[in-house]
């Protein structure tokens, strides 16, 4: 029909007050959080002085979290911290997030339930697509971009086309969100949504396995990716997170169009690892277990944790794994939950005693190791496997390391190893 939507047309004619949109349009549309981290905030509050701006549009839809370089990690961080700060303090920013009770941004916001279903999200860091999993249209802009969005609670999108995942069946177990979204991005390319919505059907999936996923759109080019509301979304903002703040839902219409349709089996998805320098270049866990006579890859860095996977489930799929065992001698294993809350639950339930006690480290919430930043920076010619986003030339240190991405079973597993292997 002409007049029918996906869920982020939807979301983006209610914001800016249209019937309909269509693929291509240019609209200017009411944000309901923008977001901004110790990294990419200052550039935008320089810009947002630069142009002259003296208010921000609403002092509680703007969250401002420390969570790349703190606690300061050196004198360039401390300085770009304290701007943030400064400008919070003076704008009176309801949700500003520093050492102490900090997170990781894209679990963080979740957690507090500063995020909902309907919402229209904006973030100067790409993986602001995590919020895709709770219903709403999120996605990454640019530092200036988020300027004018503190300014004037607005901001300009080109509506994007769609593509379909209809999921059906269950997981096997020990396989996990991770896994499918390694195996749609190996399918598709890392330029195979390039500007479209990544639309997935209701399904089985946990909660984290939708968060994880949908992270990790924009490693498809996706502008973002969105997960149907169900009782699985609405249990996890109801009663998990406690959001008693009135929010919409919106569901795709029946004859809605998209460019493509992908039907995916979830049993049939194999525990995935996607190997250095592209998500999409990836392989099936019994092929790299094949490589070199059977000997698999050899690490030097297990890193588990990220806004990808530090949640509490991912952490207690870890301490499984490792409990009562040793990590392998000469492998360095990392281990950070994505928030403070989490951090909490894992010394309560042992999760902590059960890393160190494996030979880990166990570090708290940080994006430091991710982006190469800290934490965790490999020299030339060392191999990691990680549990987050991204594997590009340089990713997590000397241009000549090697980053393999996997899930937190498969990289904890790999761990007891050296090797990657289940």
């Amino acid at each position: 029909m002409p007049n029918s939507m996906t869920m982020s047309q939807k979301i983006l004619a209610k914001k800016a007050g249209l019937d309909y949109v269509s693929p291509g349009q240019l609209i200017t549309a009411e944000l309901d959080l923008v977001l901004a981290n110790d990294i990419t905030a200052p550039v935008a509050i320089n810009e947002f002085e630069k142009a002259g701006f003296n208010r921000v549009f609403d002092k509680s839809k703007i969250a401002l979290v420390m969570d790349h370089f703190t606690p300061n990690k050196d004198i360039k961080a401390a300085q770009q911290c304290k701007q943030c700060r400064e400008f919070a303090g003076e704008h009176d920013i309801t949700h500003f997030y520093d050492t102490g009770e900090v997170g990781i941004e894209h679990a963080l916001l979740p957690e507090r339930g500063i995020v909902a279903p309907g919402d229209l999200v904006i973030g100067a860091d790409s993986h602001t697509c995590t919020y895709g999993a709770l219903g709403a249209f999120s996605t990454g802009m640019g530092s200036t971009d988020i300027a004018g969005g503190m300014a004037t609670g607005k901001a300009w999108f080109k509506v994007p086309e769609a593509i379909r995942f209809e999921l059906s069946g269950a997981l096997q177990p020990d396989v996990s969100g991770k896994d499918v979204i390694l195996h749609i991005i190996g399918l598709i390319g890392v330029d195979g949504a390039l500007y479209q919505s990544m639309e997935f059907s209701k399904s089985s999936l946990t909660i984290f396995d939708r968060l994880t996923m949908a992270n990790m759109a924009i490693e498809a080019g996706a502008k973002n990716g969105i997960f149907e509301v169900d009782e699985i979304t609405l249990d996890y903002v109801r009663e998990g997170v406690g959001n008693t703040r009135a929010y919409e839902v919106f569901a795709p219409d029946a004859d809605a169009q998209y460019v493509k349709v992908y039907n995916i089996d979830l049993s049939q998805i194999k525990h995935t690892v996607a190997f250095p320098h592209l998500p999409e270049n990836t392989h099936t866990i019994d092929e790299v277990m094949a490589m070199n006579g059977g000997q698999g890859i050899k690490i030097d860095q297990v890193v588990i944790g990220s806004c990808t996977n530090g949640w509490l489930e991912d952490m207690r799929v870890a301490a499984e794994v490792l409990r009562g065992k040793k990590v392998a001698k000469g492998i360095r294993c990392i281990v950070f939950p994505s928030t403070q809350k989490i951090f909490l639950e894992c010394i309560r339930l042992g999760y902590a005693e059960i890393f160190v006690e494996a030979g880990c480290v166990f570090n708290t919430p940080t994006c430091g190791p991710c982006l190469g930043g800290h934490s965790g920076i490999l020299a030339q010619g060392e191999r990691c496997i990680a549990t987050t986003n991204r594997n590009f030339v340089g990713r997590m240190g000397h241009p000549e390391s090697e980053v393999y991405l996997a899930s937190p079973y498969t990289a904890a597993r790999s761990a007891l190893e050296g090797r990657i292997c289940i």
